[in-house]
């Protein structure tokens, strides 16, 4: 088992930046790819960005490429989304969530393939 907690959400204004942390403790020892999704109201959970264990591969959702970073630091167990250049449009509840894989340099892209998730932190952009 796999717990994750995520930290950093908060109120920002438009064009600003904030940076989430995701600390995960438990079995950590294997191979996991980390993913950031988030959920506006009314909406469905949408993928926002995914890191291999490696930290070598990423992927981002059009939406956010280019003004959103993700990292991760293996040492400390802490997976990163640093977002510049918010908009309105990126409020949501932002989960991060991971997922045992096999390979170093693997990463997911769909919800149902991450089995552990974080409780989730709120993230809200005023224009």
């Amino acid at each position: 088992q796999v717990q994750l907690v995520e930290s950093g959400g908060g109120l920002v204004q438009a064009g600003g930046s904030m940076r989430l942390s995701c600390a995960a403790s438990g079995r950590t020892s294997s191979y996991y790819a980390m993913g950031w999704f988030r959920q506006a109201p009314g909406k469905e959970r949408d993928f926002v960005a995914a890191i291999s264990w490696s930290g070598s591969n990423t992927y981002y959702a059009d939406s956010v490429k280019g003004r959103f970073t993700i990292s991760r630091d293996n040492a400390k167990n802490t997976v990163y989304l640093q977002m510049n250049s918010l908009k309105p449009e990126d409020t949501a509840v932002y989960y991060c969530a991971a997922g045992k894989t096999y390979s170093t340099g693997f990463y997911y892209l769909n919800a149902y393939e991450y089995p552990y998730w974080g409780q989730g932190t709120q993230v809200t952009v005023s224009s």
